[in-house]
């Protein structure tokens, strides 16, 4: 098991020494991405995550308007982190467990209190994350620790897109294909210009509270389209220039 830099053409991962967090130091090994298991791209201290940042997902969801419900903090446990390909395991007392797509960005430095304009300085990269979500639970606890936190719910990857400045992060397509008895259908198809918080208030929002960590991973909210996944289905999130981050879907 090693951190690895994946090759522009998307074919080589080129084996690193260290962490990802400073220029990389190639120790030489390659091999063809077929031929590697990708695992999450970070184990966080924490995930941080923002609820109802996306006000189509507040009205499908919780029926009402974003005036009246902002958007919220919460944290799910990095036990709940898994890599590509990894199946999402659904227990018995999970019941309407959906996915949630979204873009979700990876802390550098230590970092608190940074302002919205400083938001590039303190993120090392960005990557994709799951953001599955037992309804049931979410409504029935009033708080969503466990409905969000239950392993294997944060699936994280497929890597770590490093260059910010490729991006237009108030126009990011965000999408999330889901494959159910061997039809695949596409279901969130929405642009993170559709958030109520953007990247730089989301990060000074979450600073104010919390010391994030290198390494730490903040979700920054879904778009609506989210559906219910069940045993037996497939789960495909797809931003541009990240890339594709599937997830076979089992019982626990």
């Amino acid at each position: 098991m090693t951190f690895a830099v994946i090759d522009d053409e998307g074919t080589t991962a080129k084996a690193i020494a260290g962490t990802p967090f400073t220029d990389p130091e190639y120790t030489g090994k390659e091999w063809p991405l077929e031929q590697v298991r990708l695992l999450a791209p970070m184990l966080p201290s924490k995930v941080v995550a923002i609820g109802r940042n996306y006000a189509d997902h507040v009205a499908e969801v919780f029926k009402q308007s974003a005036e009246h419900l902002p958007p919220t903090l919460f944290i799910k446990p990095p036990t709940a982190v898994i890599g590509p390909e990894s199946p999402i395991k659904i227990p018995e007392f999970a019941t309407k467990v959906e996915f949630e797509g979204e873009m979700a960005l990876v802390i550098g430095v230590p970092c608190k209190n940074v302002k919205a304009e400083d938001w590039k300085s303190v993120v090392r990269g960005v990557t994709i994350v799951n953001d599955v979500s037992s309804r049931d639970l979410q409504f029935a606890d009033g708080q969503w620790a466990r409905a969000k936190g239950i392993d294997t719910f944060c699936p994280l990857g497929p890597w770590i897109e490093t260059d910010l400045d490729k991006f237009d992060f108030s126009n990011t397509p965000i999408k999330a294909h889901l494959t159910h008895d061997g039809v695949t259908e596409t279901k969130q198809d929405s642009n993170s210009n559709q958030m109520i918080m953007n990247l730089g208030e989301i990060i000074e929002f979450i600073t104010a509270s919390f010391t994030l960590l290198p390494g730490d991973v903040i979700c920054t909210g879904s778009p609506a389209g989210t559906a219910e996944m069940v045993p037996g289905d497939y789960i495909e999130v797809e931003i541009p220039g990240i890339g594709k981050l599937g997830n076979p879907i089992e019982r626990a």
